[in-house]
Parts: structure tokens; sequence; C-alpha cells
């Protein structure tokens, strides 16, 4: 059977792990949120994460780019990782309080100047950003200063949860387009008509290329770069970075992305990211498993590349 059409124990599973999920949320927005923030990441790093398997991944993909990351360090991250990944999650829950307190956030950066003209210019702007901080953080400040950001995102696969993930997604800004040829038609008509764009670019991407991330090859989309090149539009990374409270945000915009071709403009966005990783190594969600085919089709890639060239 399709994942169209799943069976009814999936659709079964899938409810029971809705009405789980939202009885969590429900519990703690009942609480203050200044203690639901950290509550939700203190449950997620020691409740949730190690009967999910969270603490594997990370171990994992720390052992894959930093094999002599020291054994503290390590069990620190397994800790901090998901307790930022919870706080992340219940923020975006928490939309109105969330969003007057991002609203507030400061951001500078050498690329308020870029987009500010582009904006002026009637251009369309591609904000890329990772799964890093809270990137919802970095579209609440964005809005606030005039970018209304419009969103690409994954559908989760649980569709009783994805429902109400995209609802509230969408309270923080729009449009948000899903990811899809329906939501893909949506996003370009928008650039087109000089709309603002933040698209999310660390996940492992089966239709990208294995490009270097943190050391090792990583697939990662050419789309958003393709994009930005189609709509002469500034490729601007930002992030939402998360301070030492644990509540509030400072957002860094960076200058754009150097126009070149879409493989150098991707590899630029991945060592941007990367840098942000190794200055907050527990602010990105180090349970993706972001480099699960990258090595794989590497040596495949790299022959096509060859070949390339050489009809060239």
């Amino acid at each position: 059977m399709s994942d169209a059409t799943p069976t009814l124990p999936t659709r079964a599973g899938h409810y029971i792990v809705y009405l789980l999920l939202q009885s969590l949320i429900g519990l703690a927005k009942l609480m203050p949120y200044r203690l639901r923030v950290p509550m939700m990441g203190w449950l997620t790093a020691h409740v949730i994460a190690p009967l999910a398997g969270y603490r594997r991944r990370i171990r994992d993909n720390l052992a894959h780019v930093f094999p002599d990351l020291p054994e503290a360090e390590v069990k620190r991250l397994c800790r901090a990782v998901p307790d930022n990944a919870g706080r992340t999650m219940i923020e975006m829950y928490s939309t109105d309080a969330f969003r007057a307190r991002a609203s507030r956030a400061p951001v500078s950066g050498p690329g308020l100047e870029p987009i500010g003209q582009a904006r002026a210019e009637g251009r369309p702007v591609i904000f890329v950003t990772g799964h890093f901080g809270n990137f919802n953080a970095a579209r609440v400040a964005m809005v606030e200063h005039g970018f209304e950001m419009g969103g690409l995102y994954r559908p989760m696969r649980n569709p009783y949860f994805n429902r109400h993930y995209a609802s509230v997604m969408t309270a923080l800004s729009k449009p948000m387009f899903e990811q899809g040829r329906k939501g893909v038609v949506g996003m370009v008509k928008h650039l087109r008509e000089g709309g603002i764009l933040g698209i999310l670019t660390d996940l492992n991407a089966h239709d990208g290329v294995p490009l270097d991330f943190m050391g090792q090859p990583a697939l990662s989309s050419l789309a958003t770069a393709e994009l930005a090149l189609r709509f002469n539009a500034p490729l601007v990374p930002v992030w939402g970075i998360r301070e030492e409270n644990g509540l509030d945000f400072r957002i860094l915009v960076e200058d754009p992305i150097p126009v070149s071709d879409p493989v150098t403009m991707t590899q630029e966005v991945n060592d941007r990211l990367a840098a942000q990783v190794r200055a907050h190594m527990d602010q990105w969600f180090w349970i993706h498993r972001r480099w699960k085919d990258g090595t794989g089709l590497l040596a495949d890639y790299r022959a096509q590349q060859l070949a390339e060239k050489q009809d060239g």
C-alpha cells in the first residue's frame, strides 16, 4: 500500500501520537511562558530524547564529523541539543508570547543594507537558514522589521499533527507553502511578484548533490540557489541565535551569498551554516540524519562532474 493510503494500524498510530503530543503541549501551555519553555526543554532532553533514540543519533553524527570530540562535550551536547529542540517546539506553539518576545530581538548584520535595497527596487529576497537556534525567531523578527516572510516547509509524516503544525507556522508569518507541486507553484508566483521567502536548507535532500558540510559529504538541494538566480533575488543567510538565558534571541543577517552558479552558492550556504554550528554547537539539530546518503553518492557525483568537464 502506498504512503498516500496508509494502513489502518498506521493511521491509528499517527492519531495516538498526535493525541499524546497535543496533550503534552496543552499541559505545558498551562504554565507561565518563562517556566514553560525551560520545562519543555528539560523534558525533551531527559525523557523524550532517551526514549526516542535521539541521544544515539546525536552521538553518531558527532562521531561522524568530530571523532576526537571529548566525551564530556559529547555528553553535554546529548542533553543540550534536545533541550534546544524542546524549547523551539513549545515556543512555536506559544504563538502570542513567543511572537512578543522574538519581535524584540535585536537584528544586526551586513545583510540589512542589501535586502533593504532589494525591497526598494521591488525585487524578491530569499532568506536561507537551518534548524539552528530558533529559525522561527528570525522569521518573527524580520517580519517586525517590515519583511513579511513566506516559507516553504516539509510536511510531517503524521497527517493529524501536520495540519496543526501548518496552522501554527502560518500564524507566525505567511504565506506558507507545503513542499510539493502545488506548494512550489505558489512559491514561484510569490517570488515572481517580488515576495520574500525563507527556506531551511539543512535536511538530507534526496534530489540534491553531495556537497561538503562540516567536513563530510551531505546531500544538499540546489533548488534555493536556483530560485535566487532565476528571480534575481539576494540569497541571504539569517540566524536566530538563542541567548544564554534560553528565552531570548539575537538575529544575525549575513552578507548575501555571492552570485555564481547553484553548486558554488549552495556550498557557500553550507559553509556559512557550518561556521554558526561550530560557534554554537548546542544550537544545531544534530538529531537529523544530515549525512545519511552523502557518502554513498559522492563517488558517482565526482565521476559525473569529471565526465561533464571532459565533454566540455
